[in-house]
């Protein structure tokens, strides 16, 4: 039998990074985290989600690995900087986060464990 054909493998990771961030969400608005938006594009950058809670605006990175090491392990330098490079469209475009307190924080998703939240899981350099 042939090996899955790369739409299919893409597909099904998609999937796979979609429900990562519906738990992702879930577990972040039970601490009291409110979404604000969700896969937001800017630039070269991605933020998986963006998340409030009180002053705080969190723009939050989320991987899916068989452990939470290896999923924060993934989140390399490169990522980092697109994420940076799209808080930083995000906050011209809102006044509350500018004036506020941001972070990037990471959602570690693996398989039969409750997410891991890292906040201010790294800091990027201008």
């Amino acid at each position: 039998m042939p090996a899955s054909s790369p739409s299919k493998t893409r597909r099904r990771n998609e999937r796979r990074g979609r429900w990562a961030e519906a738990v992702a969400e879930a577990s972040l608005r039970l601490k009291g985290y409110r979404l604000l938006a969700r896969r937001f594009k800017a630039g070269p950058g991605e933020v998986d989600l963006i998340m409030r809670k009180g002053e705080v605006t969190a723009f939050i990175e989320v991987k899916i690995r068989a452990d939470a090491d290896r999923a924060v392990e993934a989140v390399t330098n490169y990522q980092s900087r697109r994420i940076a490079a799209a808080s930083r469209v995000w906050m011209a475009r809102d006044p509350k986060a500018a004036l506020g307190i941001c972070r990037f924080d990471i959602v570690a998703v693996s398989p039969y464990q409750w997410p891991r939240h890292i906040p201010n899981a790294f800091i990027v350099e201008d």
